[in-house]
């Protein structure tokens, strides 16, 4: 094979990298387990090497003022439409691991991975988890 070949081989697996890592970043919209409708949009992205998501916009307009009244730290007391919620993820192969997310309404932190649905790229799996113990949602792009 010639060095040109081989040129392009690497390049369309680079492609693939970055088209996955790009997939990713964006905004996507959360449902609510308890009433499958739509709850808000969180905006995943890029700050060095690892993904962040903050929520962009709470969907429900008597919420989008409230505070985390059960966070700690500096997001105690905080407006939850803002807040970043996901933190420090870093890509290990398809998915992006060793992060945490938080949860605004009880201000818990979970260890936290997300990748995208192989069937559906509009799919985005977030799972939140302590030990073995975990929960799984899917957020839909846009």
């Amino acid at each position: 094979m010639n060095r040109s070949k081989i040129l392009i081989i690497i390049l369309l697996c680079l492609t693939g990298f970055v088209n996955a890592q790009n997939e990713i970043i964006g905004k996507w919209t959360t449902i609510d387990d308890n009433t499958g409708e739509p709850r808000s949009i969180v905006e995943i992205y890029k700050k060095g090497n690892k993904l962040y998501g903050k929520i962009d916009r709470i969907l429900k307009e008597s919420d989008r003022n409230q505070l985390c009244i059960e966070c700690e730290g500096d997001d105690y007391n905080q407006p939850i439409e803002g807040m970043v919620i996901i933190k420090d993820l870093q890509k290990d192969g398809d998915e992006y691991e060793d992060g945490t997310i938080m949860d605004p309404e009880n201000g818990k932190v979970y260890k936290c991975k997300i990748w995208l649905d192989e069937d559906d790229p509009n799919t985005l799996n977030v799972r939140g988890y302590i030990a073995f113990l975990f929960r799984t949602q899917k957020w839909v792009k846009g």
